[in-house]
């Protein structure tokens, strides 16, 4: 059995993580679940899974928890807390499945014990893209992204000579505003931009699926987890969400891995690379799918992926201001308090209004993105 430690259990992808489990319970035991204020949900995966020991972020989650649990095991508390469940020594796997910049100190953590990370927190990389991925080569542990995109480049460039590779291709359904008129995006509501058309997430991750901002932190992903050029990164749209990606070769060739919407494909995926389990999920049936199409993304309606694009290429902690400040924008907006379209208009303004370094170490990232939801709040105020 392999030891999983699952960061963020009680959200969309640990649960999920944890239905995987359940179809294999002979193959992993669980190290440590994580949650933030989900405490209810927590108890009852203590009862079902029996972790050796919980970590809750939240401090008044925690004491309420340690208050009426049952559960015998370790609880730990805080950011400190997390960190420390991450870089358990007995993790033999870390599913990472954290929210925003909060997942960049326990990946560090899980790396430096020697355990494979399956990443589904994007914000790690694009906000510390570099010093992630040097920490990985110099102790030699995987980083298997989780992203349904990044899985499906992973599966197409499996056997590949790398040199061979002309581009990679990240396909985007669009979000539930890719027919909407530019007129339309000033009246926006929270629940509109919260009913994505083809997959089930969180709330953060849905709102960036409806700004594009997702699919730009998609790129800066996949140009750190494939060491990639800008360049060599595209995207395109594809409403029907059935085919994840795309690699297009030297020799002219194209392969696309495709599937049903449904992030526990990728799951399984990392959980078991480079092997492949049979598993009780949906199957792709393409005399039902219908045909598939293809369009250009609008970046002047969806400036998101525009500005991802250019803190990309501009490197240094750009990346790390533009996740801060989408950060502070889409809180805003869920909590009511900002308009869909002052989402973008909060990051460029954010990037404009700060210094980038060049060649950050950790300490540089975190002075970063605190300084960028300063600006950010100051900006939406």
């Amino acid at each position: 059995m392999r030891s999983l430690t699952i960061l963020g259990s009680t959200g969309s992808i640990g649960t999920q993580t944890l239905d995987i489990i359940r179809q294999f319970r002979a193959d992993f035991s669980i190290n440590y679940l994580t949650a933030n204020t989900r405490i209810n949900e927590l108890e009852e995966q203590t009862r079902e899974f029996h972790p050796k020991g919980v970590a809750i972020s939240d401090e008044t989650s925690w004491k309420e928890f340690k208050k009426h649990t049952s559960f015998k095991g370790e609880i730990l508390c805080g950011e400190e807390g997390v960190i420390a469940a991450a870089g358990h020594v007995d993790n033999q796997i870390v599913m990472q499945a954290l929210v925003g910049f909060s997942g960049v100190l326990p990946t560090l953590a899980a790396i430096e014990q020697g355990a494979t990370i399956a990443l589904a927190n994007k914000e790690t990389l694009v906000s510390a893209g570099s010093i992630v991925m040097n920490s990985a080569r110099e102790k030699d542990i995987a980083i298997l992204a989780v992203d349904s995109e990044h899985s499906a480049i992973l599966q197409c460039m499996a056997g590949e000579e790398r040199s061979m590779i002309d581009k990679i291709i990240l396909t985007a359904s669009g979000g539930p505003f890719r027919e909407l008129d530019s007129e339309s995006f000033e009246t926006i509501t929270r629940e509109q931009a919260l009913k994505h058309p083809n997959w089930v997430m969180g709330q953060k991750i849905t709102i960036d699926s409806a700004t594009l901002m997702n699919k730009g932190f998609e790129v800066i992903e996949a140009r750190w987890l494939f060491d990639l050029a800008p360049e060599k990164i595209d995207v395109v749209i594809h409403p029907q969400s059935i085919i994840h990606s795309l690699v297009q070769f030297g020799d002219a060739s194209v392969k696309a891995q495709l599937g049903t919407p449904d992030m526990r494909v990728p799951i399984i995926y990392a959980l078991f690379h480079p092997e492949r389990r049979h598993a009780d999920l949906p199957k792709l049936d393409l005399l039902t799918a219908g045909n598939l199409s293809f369009f250009k993304p609008d970046t002047d309606r969806f400036p998101c992926l525009r500005l991802a694009y250019e803190a990309m290429s501009r490197g240094g902690t750009a990346p790390a201001i533009l996740n801060a400040a989408n950060e502070i924008a889409v809180q805003a907006f869920l909590e009511n308090k900002a308009r869909f379209l002052q989402i973008p208009q909060t990051i460029e303004s954010t990037l404009q209004n700060m210094k980038i370094v060049d060649e950050p170490d950790i300490t540089h990232i975190n002075a970063a993105d605190k300084e960028a939801r300063e600006i950010a709040r100051a900006f939406l105020q």
